[in-house]
């Protein structure tokens, strides 16, 4: 049986945070990125996405392999993907394509290296626009480029690439992280694995799901930052196998951003009221349940100092935590106040300067940490999961 062990959210293409390749995608060039499984096992096989392509993608050929360091890969690791027993593939304009089998032995917090060539034209690309990790570019047919010295360009973002899932024996014991920035992990340290999922999987030894999107909103969809987290729950986290517990950390951009000056991709922005943002957290409690999940909720980090803050913005954060730790609702399995966790006790509306990356709306490596190790804690007291 197999479980996910590692997860990108797909995206729009769009021009992003930062400088990637997703609007003019690829052609005659090979596609290599590095991924840090959290479940280890002797096989694995790959998903594909194009859900925002508007034309099939041909796939000229695909690998996989043990990553070396950068874009180089380790000797006699290099496995060839197939697809119903073929080399090559065609995904369809909003669909997507999971591999055959490869047999590749990797353990729990290795890193795999998945190549892509591309012989004709592919048209914009469905990618993640956040990875915090490098992925290469070379011209022609690389799959099988030990070195990687034909890989002559790089990116922070993860194109096509959607989930690597592992042969476990039957492993159903996987969490998934879902939300924004903070899930997806912006504030560590690029290149590290130092995000909130990372961390966790390290603690916990259990398959642990990124299903975050930078700017990402819960209610309403967005050119750069996704679908809304109501809509995209279903495909990012719970037809992937494996999952057993969600946690929900999402709301503060939909809070913050008619706070926010300017926010191009997304205006105007509505005034949001703590109720919306409820009926939201239903909606995904609802979902997750139906399908035998269970859902821990995680309280707002404190952001006050931030862009995001003003009058408004505090008065429905205080709402939506209040309604979050309320014991007496009943409706998540388990809370993980997050929001104290990391809040400053000098000002518990601003977070701790020991874990802020800067920006006093984001963590750094040292407050993702401490958040892993928040859910883990509540992790040990949760009952089993219901039936579906």
């Amino acid at each position: 049986m197999f479980t996910t062990a590692w997860t990108a959210s797909p995206q729009l293409p769009s021009e992003g945070f930062t400088p990637n390749w997703s609007r003019e995608g690829f052609w005659r060039q090979s596609l290599r990125q590095v991924v840090r499984l959290t479940a280890g096992g002797d096989r694995l096989r790959v998903r594909f996405s194009n859900a925002y392509g508007t034309s099939p993608l041909r796939v000229a050929g695909a690998t996989v392999a043990r990553t070396a360091r950068g874009a180089a890969v380790e000797a006699g690791s290099v496995r060839r993907l197939t697809f119903g027993g073929t080399a090559s593939a065609e995904i369809p304009a909003h669909g997507h394509l999971v591999s055959d089998p490869a047999g590749l032995s990797l353990e729990s917090l290795e890193s795999v290296t998945v190549t892509l060539h591309f012989d004709t034209v592919t048209g914009p690309a469905t990618f993640h626009a956040q990875a915090f990790a490098t992925s290469y570019r070379g011209a022609g047919d690389r799959l099988h480029d030990l070195a990687g010295h034909g890989f002559t360009q790089d990116t922070e973002s993860w194109y096509f690439l959607s989930a690597v899932e592992v042969d476990t024996g039957g492993r159903e014991d996987g969490m998934a992280l879902f939300g924004d920035s903070i899930a997806d992990g912006f504030g560590s340290t690029p290149g590290a694995n130092r995000r909130w999922s990372d961390a966790l999987a390290e603690r916990t030894g259990r398959p642990v799901l990124n299903a975050g999107i930078g700017g990402n909103l819960l209610l309403n969809d967005s050119a750069w930052y996704g679908e809304k987290g109501v809509r995209r729950l279903t495909r990012d986290v719970l037809d992937h196998p494996g999952v057993d517990t969600l946690v929900v950390l999402q709301g503060v951009n939909d809070i913050g951003f008619s706070e926010t000056d300017e926010q191009p991709t997304y205006r105007p922005a509505p005034v949001i009221e703590a109720d919306e943002l409820i009926a939201g957290y239903r909606t995904l409690i609802h979902a997750a349940r139906a399908r035998g999940l269970r859902v821990i909720g995680a309280t707002l980090l404190p952001f006050g100092g931030s862009d995001h803050w003003g009058e408004h913005a505090a008065k429905v954060s205080h709402e939506v935590n209040a309604w979050i730790r309320d014991p007496a609702r009943g409706e998540w399995d388990a809370v993980v106040d997050l929001n104290r966790a990391l809040a400053d006790p000098a000002d518990p509306y601003r977070l701790h300067p020991a874990y802020d990356f800067g920006d006093h709306l984001h963590p750094d490596d040292a407050g993702y940490t401490v958040m892993a190790e928040a859910v883990a804690t509540v992790l040990q007291g949760l009952p089993a999961p219901r039936p579906a």
